[in-house]
């Protein structure tokens, strides 16, 4: 199996990587709370697992292919009432990840993956991609994990169809993944969210809304629901839809 990890490479290496036509893939997730239970790093601790084992499965296809490090960092501004958070305004992470991109193409990788694994990022990341593909030269990817993979996540989940935050999925994750750092006495169900809002805005209109004001504990799902298991079937579902989704020619080859 080949190295897919971007800081374990040497230069000579990525050079050569980058005359195969790879896919380069860059994830960003987020350091925000996550309830009283998990740790603040879980959107960059599973987001980079994911992709490393996305990445790991397009190698074994032989499609080239490389992770670079996880942007830690992303737009968390409605986490930051309930402290522990760093946020990027917009324009920062525009600035950073369009940078990055340019890095990329500059040394000739021409097939690039931003491959989010935080809710906040979703929506400034998808106006990234749309105002750089223009520029760039490259086809551009623009994914959230579990959106991409959605159809193989709600058959594993008891208590809601996909993601929340700090939830059932989450807390499955980070009980396979990581189990000394999931604080099992603390679990509290985050069905205390008002939905008020939510539903007024369900029409089409958009309300911004800090985390704080939907949940006092931090959580949206029911972490109590949790399971290793669980986790250890999603850690094994998610990378092998997303790298199948990746490896369709046409993602790849459609008109820009």
């Amino acid at each position: 199996m080949a190295e897919v990890e971007w800081r374990r490479m040497r230069a000579e290496e990525l050079n050569a990587l980058a005359k195969r036509d790879p896919i380069a893939i860059v994830p960003i997730g987020a350091l925000e709370q996550h309830g009283p239970h998990l740790p603040v790093e879980v959107d960059a601790l599973l987001g980079e697992e994911v992709a490393l084992r996305t990445a790991r499965l397009l190698d074994q296809q032989g499609i080239a292919v490389t992770v670079l490090p996880m942007l830690w960092a992303g737009v968390s501004e409605h986490h930051m009432s309930l402290g522990g958070t760093i946020t990027l305004s917009q324009a920062a992470m525009t600035a950073v990840v369009g940078d990055i991109c340019r890095s990329l193409t500059r040394q000739g990788f021409r097939r690039i993956v931003l491959f989010n694994a935080h809710g906040g990022n979703e929506a400034p990341l998808r106006a990234i991609a749309r105002d750089l593909s223009p520029d760039l030269g490259a086809a551009l990817v623009q994914l959230t994990y579990w959106l991409a993979a959605a159809e193989v996540v709600k058959p594993l989940l008891k208590s809601q169809s996909n993601v929340g935050h700090a939830c059932e999925a989450e807390t499955s994750l980070m009980m396979a993944l990581r189990p000394e750092l999931v604080a099992h006495d603390r679990i509290v169900s985050g069905l205390d969210a008002s939905d008020s809002v939510e539903s007024a805005a369900s029409a089409g209109l958009y309300r911004w809304r800090s985390m704080a004001a939907s949940t006092g504990s931090g959580v949206l799902g029911r972490p109590e629901a949790a399971t290793r298991e669980t986790g250890e079937a999603l850690l094994e579902a998610l990378p092998r839809r997303l790298a199948e989704r990746l490896a369709e020619p046409v993602l790849w080859s459609m008109a820009a």
